[in-house]
């Protein structure tokens, strides 16, 4: 049996967060390990439990005595330096693109407006794709690639990142993360934004993505490159033994 998903809810809503809790536990591998209404409880909640997928609004008051919202752009980075394993889905009712792509930079892996509906209704399903490392945004949130620009899409470090990734499909992240010499939650933030920039969910459709894009090389199978050097190898023999052959018809010819 696989290990359950735990996953912690930051909402100042207690219906909201009644109405995820209800579509959450309707999947038996999948476990609610604590939820709160203030911003000032999510840093003890993160701490005090073992939480793989955070779900968090952005707009949440510090406290019952503070109305002021809680800073999320500072407090993702900081939950997810501390915590390398967390992962962040975001559900909320903004729609900026600039507070998106903010929120992306800082780390969460996962967007998705309050209204989409269709998301709502597969949370079960959308927590498991960020579980198992994969990002998840509503039409609309993700990001459209400049395809007429297709080597400005990712920056140069989530091109070594996504390159690296590809030259080592079986390695792991704490592999991965120690030959680019970062640490895990940066590798973490460099691949999200990298399946963001190119608008797909998961590391092998990024890669292909990318291939397609022309922005990293696509190695020649083993059997074209064998192929190849055997037509050279074989093309070689064959235009000695012409040469060979000519030769020694002139020669016969001037003989007679």
């Amino acid at each position: 049996m696989y290990p359950k998903i735990h996953v912690a809810i930051l909402d100042d809503h207690q219906t909201i967060i009644d109405g995820y809790t209800y579509r959450l536990c309707k999947d038996p591998g999948i476990q609610i390990v604590s939820t709160a209404l203030y911003g000032e409880e999510l840093e003890s909640m993160v701490a005090n439990n073992p939480v793989d997928v955070l779900l968090l609004d952005v707009s949440v008051p510090n406290s019952s005595q503070d109305p002021n919202s809680y800073p999320i752009l500072h407090t993702i980075p900081t939950l997810l330096k501390k915590y390398p394993g967390l992962n962040i889905l975001v559900i909320s009712i903004f729609t900026q693109r600039a507070l998106i792509e903010a929120l992306v930079d800082a780390g969460i892996s996962g967007y998705i407006f309050k209204n989409d509906q269709p998301s709502i209704q597969q949370l079960d399903k959308v927590v498991r794709i960020i579980a198992g490392g994969g990002i998840y945004f509503s039409e609309g949130a993700s990001w459209e690639p400049q395809t007429e620009k297709p080597g400005k899409i990712l920056t140069t470090r989530q091109l070594e990142a996504l390159s690296l990734c590809a030259s080592n499909p079986d390695g792991d992240s704490v592999f991965l993360a120690n030959q680019l010499g970062v640490t895990g939650s940066t590798l973490r933030n460099l691949l999200s934004n990298s399946y963001f920039r190119l608008g797909v969910r998961t590391r092998a459709a990024a890669i292909a993505k990318a291939h397609k894009l022309g922005i990293i090389p696509v190695e020649p199978e083993p059997e074209q490159v064998k192929g190849k050097a055997g037509q050279k190898r074989s093309g070689q023999p064959g235009a000695s033994l012409a040469k060979r052959s000519s030769s020694r018809a002139r020669v016969e010819k001037t003989a007679k």
